[in-house]
C-alpha cells in the first residue's frame, strides 16, 4: 500500500524525501523480523504516525529519516515478543521468509509505489538465510541492537534510545549477538561454484540418481521443511546424505515438479513448481563444495513474492 500526503512548504520535509525513506525502513525491518510482509506492515504503521501528527509537528522533526527509523524499529522490538509465541505454536520449523532476486522476476524499480517488495530489501550478507536462521536464535534486544549497529552502522547512543537501554547495554548486546554470528559463519565457495553444485545437484534430483545427491551433500547434512499454513509440515529435521537424497527422489516419484535455479536471499537456490505454481523455495548453505543445510519454505504465505508480480 502506497503513503500519499501533502506537501508540508518550504520550511517543512519535503514529502519525496519522506517518502523515499521506505527502501532502507524495509531493509532495517526485514532483518529484524524475518517476513517481508511484517516487515511492510511495520513500515506502513510508521508512515501511518508520521501523517497522524499535526503537521506543526511534523514541520518540527528535524531529521524524518531518524524519527521513521527510531518508530519502525521500536515497532518491530514490540512485534518480535509477540512472534515468539505465535512461533512456538507455528505447524513445523520456522524458516525466515525467503526473498527473491528482483533483476529475475521483478519489473518495476525502486523509488514508486509499484516497485516489487524484494527490490527494497538490499540482497547483501546481512539477508542469507544462514544469517537470517541464527538472528531467530537472538532475543529480540540482541537482534534490534546488533542489525541497527552492525549491519546498518547507527551509534549506540541512537540504538540505546530506540531499545530503551544504555548505550553500554546495547554494546554489550550487540557483542553477545556477535558472537552467536561468529560461531555459526562458514566460509562458503564463491557465488559461480555455488550455482554449479546447485546445477548438479538439480540434475541428480531429477534424474532420481540417489548416489549423485549423496555425492553432492555433506554426510551430516540437515533439510528443514517449514510448511505451516495449510501445508504439512515435515515433524523433525532430516538429518544425513542419505536419509535427504531419499526424500528428494521420493518426492521426485511421487509428484510431476519443475526445478529452476533461482536466486534466493541473494544466493543460487532452487524453485519448485507445480502446474506453474510455487510450492516451495529452497535456500542452501554450501561449505567445503558439499550441501550443508537445505531450508525448504513451503508456506504460501511466505511464497507470495515467488507467485505474485
Amino acid at each position: 500500500m502506497g503513503i500519499t500526503g501533502t506537501g508540508h512548504g518550504p520550511a517543512g520535509p519535503d514529502v519525496s524525501d519522506v517518502i523515499g525513506e521506505r527502501r532502507q525502513l524495509t531493509n532495517i525491518a526485514y532483518r529484524l523480523l524475518g517476513s517481508l510482509a511484517d516487515a511492510e506492515d511495520a513500515v506502513q504503521e510508521a508512515y501511518a504516525r508520521w501523517y497522524a501528527m499535526p503537521r506543526a509537528e511534523r514541520e518540527a522533526v528535524s531529521s524524518p529519516g531518524a524519527w521513521l527509523t527510531t518508530v519502525t524499529s521500536r515497532i518491530c522490538l514490540n512485534l518480535l515478543g509477540s512472534a515468539r509465541a505465535r512461533r512456538e505454536t507455528y505447524v513445523g520449523e520456522w524458516i525466515p521468509e525467503p526473498l527473491p532476486d528482483g533483476t529475475e522476476w521483478g519489473t518495476a524499480r525502486t523509488g514508486g509505489a509499484a516497485a516489487d517488495p524484494a527490490d527494497r530489501v538490499t540482497l547483501d550478507e546481512s539477508v542469507g538465510m544462514a544469517f537470517l536462521v541464527v538472528l531467530e536464535a537472538m532475543t529480540p534486544a540482541e537482534r534490534v541492537a546488533f542489525v541497527l549497529h552492525d549491519v546498518f552502522r547507527y551509534s549506540f547512543a541512537e540504538v540505546a534510545r530506540i531499545v530503551g537501554r544504555t548505550p553500554a547495554a546495547c554494546r554489550q548486546l550487540a557483542s553477545s549477538a556477535r558472537r552467536r554470528i561468529r560461531a555459526t559463519q562458514s566460509a562458503a565457495p564463491p557465488r559461480d561454484r555455488q550455482a554449479e553444485i546447485l546445477r548438479e545437484f538439480r540434475r541428480a534430483w531429477e534424474a532420481k540418481d540417489i548416489g549423485g545427491l549423496v555425492g553432492l551433500l555433506d554426510p551430516e547434512a540437515t533439510a528443514i521443511a517449514d510448511g505451516g499454513g495449510l501445508v504439512q509440515a515435515v515433524d523433525v529435521p532430516i538429518v544425513g546424505a542419505e536419509r535427504i537424497a531419499s526424500a528428494c527422489v521420493g518426492i521426485a516419484e511421487r509428484v510431476e515438479l519443475t526445478l529452476l535455479e533461482r536466486t534466493v536471499n541473494g544466493r543460487p537456490g532452487l524453485v519448485s513448481v507445480q502446474d506453474g505454481v510455487t510450492v516451495a523455495v529452497l535456500a542452501f548453505e554450501i561449505v567445503d563444495d558439499r550441501i550443508r543445510r537445505i531450508w525448504s519454505v513451503r508456506n504460501p504465505e511466505k511464497l507470495r513474492a515467488w507467485t505474485e508480480g
